[in-house]
């Protein structure tokens, strides 16, 4: 069987272990192309008004 503290250490293991993910995910989704191309706006060259 899994003493108290072997449950406790898993637990704070697995905890920070999902926090860090969670961290790594919104750096890279803040950081990506997608995000980037979609904050600037797009100017249409040439345009006409009729």
């Amino acid at each position: 069987m899994i003493t108290d503290a072997q449950l406790y250490s898993l637990a704070i293991f697995l905890g920070s272990a999902a926090m860090l993910l969670i961290v790594l995910y919104h750096f890279l989704e803040v950081n990506s192309e997608d995000h980037a191309a979609l904050e600037k706006p797009r100017v249409v060259a040439n345009k006409v008004k009729a």
